[in-house]
């Protein structure tokens, strides 16, 4: 079981030996990288070239560690028992089983996405460490001890927003996904994009490049939104002649799918007015 490229997702070759490595240590991958640098995409590729069932928990800042375990609807049984229902008698009823016992209890080995994780209280990856170390749990409801029958490989990714502690550092198997260079990306726009005329790929991917390279932006457009900038291009069927600009046009074409804010927005316009003045 070896993961590399496919058809739809292009691996570099050090994001393919982290991946194969994490899977042979069996350690969680923790990824991190910009985001839009295909983080998230990774688990589900992985999963579908080693044909594995996925399973996806997307953290978020209200997410507790225990919910990936279980909850327990203490509220529905003390109704179910004021209505003299027969459920009542058996806790199990009320065990929702979360994202890391679906994953210990499927009958196969399964890919288990933890997305986002530092969004998250920065306690939340210490109270997984037992788990995700030991692959078990305890369901105090019920005296049950859940244990992984297939160690699930696990894909844990960040964003960067908050440092993680070092226990659960050392836990992990780290990659940082490096923003692709100008082949690499070509490479992940001809996936998307087969049929792009290579005079627009590449006045397009120039552009783009010195637009993430301006100083003073707030936030570099990211991979998807190069993606997304290209599909606009294609359907208003512009060449590569559209797309020069001089100076006294700053902002490149369709520049929504780019600039993500005012700020950045208004970079580029200054930028203008300056060439503008200048000329």
């Amino acid at each position: 079981m070896k993961f590399g490229s496919t058809g739809s997702y292009v691996a570099t070759e050090d994001l393919s030996v982290a991946v194969n490595a994490a899977v042979t240590l069996e350690r969680p991958l923790l990824v991190k990288g910009e985001p839009g640098t295909g983080k998230t995409e990774l688990a589900r590729e992985v999963a579908a070239s080693l044909d594995l069932p996925i399973i996806e928990w997307h953290i978020k800042s209200t997410t507790r560690a225990h919910q990936g375990l279980y909850e327990y609807d203490a509220v529905s049984r003390l109704r179910d028992s004021q209505l003299g229902d027969a459920r009542v008698h058996d806790v199990a009823n009320y065990i929702r089983k979360g994202k890391l016992w679906q994953a210990f209890e499927a009958p196969s080995r399964t890919v288990l996405l933890i997305d986002e994780i530092d969004k998250a209280d920065i306690e939340f990856p210490n109270d997984l460490l037992q788990e995700l170390d030991r692959m078990e749990f305890h369901v105090y409801e019920t005296g049950q001890t859940i244990r992984a029958t297939r160690r699930p490989i696990v894909i844990i990714t960040s964003n960067n927003e908050k440092e993680l502690p070092d226990a659960f550092l050392r836990r992990c198997f780290f990659h940082y996904i490096r923003f692709p260079d100008m082949e690499t990306m070509k490479r992940i726009v001809a996936l998307h994009h087969p049929d792009i005329k290579e005079t627009l790929l590449s006045t397009a991917l120039t552009q783009f490049f010195e637009i993430r390279e301006q100083a003073g932006l707030k936030k570099k457009p990211s991979t998807s939104e190069v993606l997304d900038w290209l599909k606009l291009l294609l359907a208003e069927d512009l060449c590569a002649e559209d797309l020069r600009r001089d100076g006294a046009d700053a902002l490149p074409r369709l520049h929504g799918a780019l600039l993500k804010n005012e700020q950045d927005v208004h970079l580029f316009e200054r930028l203008a007015f300056m060439a503008r003045r200048s000329g």
